[in-house]
């Protein structure tokens, strides 16, 4: 039977820098991947207009993000302009007195979560939004795309606690690219879904689809959906950290790529709202790096709608969109590049955390070691950077660094 010091299950942006951290310390690692290829949500593929960013795209809080150093290390650009979304949209579905007005509403919303949080108010996001507002249904659009969720499932508590500088950065070649590179010389066994890790005796054992493997201590770093719905089984049960990955779901954000041709003449690096009076509806990043795509999120219950109806059904319903705002004329020159559906992925259930109302304390819970021995690891267990790859990262530096001072490895006072 194979043994190592320390197995790490996952090899996204926490499993890695988990591995990482723990090599450096001069350990025996090794990760388990399920899927073929390394990076989990962040996934960059090629087409004919460029690197696609399947899922993470942006370096949020980009000036002190540590992905935007280590591509600096690696050799690779990082792009510092603005993001389209710091900009008045383009097409006609927002004015820019409308773009204005949309803004107040959002900042007076945020003041008022806030607000809640300070008192200790607890509760759904939604109950914070002004009765009888015009903006509410945009208001919520937002939330799906940034949340994975409209806000009646977000708890107050967690939304104020994420940290966001508003510096947002990209990766010219793709955030999942950077991820991929920082893998690179991490010891992977790729395609081996880990079912079950044995706690019972004095070492881990743990059933994985190439064989049983024995391990001194395990860093988990796979979504929470995968520990709620028990795909990731733990014997003896660990009730309180199904209990804790359960209030934390993935919220589903999709992405559409779609192919332009270049005698469209949309203008570059612009974004749109697909409309303004429902959360039904898409946000639009024109020509990203002025090449020939348009990206697409779609997110909350209605990505899941689509998604539900098949593949097509998300470029269709992007493309109608873009119809209805440039004219008839645009259907001709679009054509679908990509589509995810990540919901449906069975190694992620779904796009990055949120915390239910009455939920937000879940994310302490599931930073605790259990035994000195096993750490968790992910988005999910990032108090204030949830939802991104750099907060995944800071999770697995923080795993293994949890798990070198119960081993003796690190001095506690160098941790903190």
């Amino acid at each position: 039977m194979d043994r190592v010091e320390v197995a790490v299950v996952g090899a996204g942006a926490a499993g890695l820098a988990a591995a990482r951290r723990l090599r450096a310390a001069e350990l025996d690692v090794l990760c388990l991947e399920a899927r073929d290829r390394i990076g989990g949500r962040a996934h960059t593929v090629g087409g004919a207009g460029g690197p696609m960013d399947l899922g993470c795209g942006w370096l949020h809080s980009g000036d002190r993000n540590p992905w935007t150093g280590l591509a600096d290390r690696l050799g690779l650009e990082v792009d510092r302009s603005n993001p389209p979304w710091a900009r008045p949209p383009v097409g006609d579905v927002l004015s820019p007195a409308e773009w204005e007005s949309f803004n107040a509403a959002q900042t007076a919303l945020d003041e008022r979560l806030d607000a809640a949080a300070k008192a200790g108010r607890e509760g759904p996001a939604s109950d914070h939004l002004e009765p009888g507002n015009a903006w509410n249904p945009a208001l919520d659009a937002v939330s799906t795309w940034y949340n994975g969720a409209e806000l009646e499932q977000i708890s107050v508590l967690d939304y104020a606690a994420y940290h966001d500088d508003e510096v947002n950065w990209r990766a010219p070649d793709g955030y999942g690219g950077l991820i991929a590179a920082y893998g690179e010389g991490v010891p992977v066994r790729l395609s081996t879904p880990v079912s079950l890790i044995d706690r019972a005796g004095s070492e881990l054992r743990l059933e994985t689809s190439g064989g049983e493997l024995l391990a001194g201590a395990v860093v988990v770093a796979v979504p929470s959906p995968i520990l709620a719905e028990e795909r990731l089984r733990i014997t003896p049960a660990l009730p309180e950290m199904i209990d804790a990955a359960a209030g934390l779901p993935l919220g589903l954000a999709n992405k559409v790529f779609l192919h332009l041709d270049p005698a469209a003449g949309l203008p570059a690096e612009a974004g749109l709202f697909g409309r303004r009076d429902t959360r039904n509806t898409g946000s639009y990043h024109l020509r990203p790096f002025e090449r020939p795509l348009i990206e697409v999120f779609l997110g909350g219950r209605w990505a899941a709608t689509l998604e539900e109806e098949g593949p097509g059904a998300a470029a269709a319903f992007a493309i109608e969109e873009l119809a209805a705002v440039f004219g008839s004329r645009l259907r001709r020159q679009l054509h679908p590049a990509a589509e995810t559906a990540w919901l449906a992925d069975p190694w992620s259930r779904g796009s990055y955390s949120h915390a239910l109302p009455g939920r937000a304390g879940a994310r302490v819970v599931l930073r605790e070691l259990v035994e000195n021995r096993i750490a968790f690891a992910g988005e999910h267990c990032s108090a204030e950077s949830f939802s991104t790859a750099h907060g995944a990262y800071r999770s697995g530096v923080d795993a293994a660094e949890r798990l070198l001072v119960a081993m003796g490895r690190l001095q506690l006072a160098e941790h903190a």
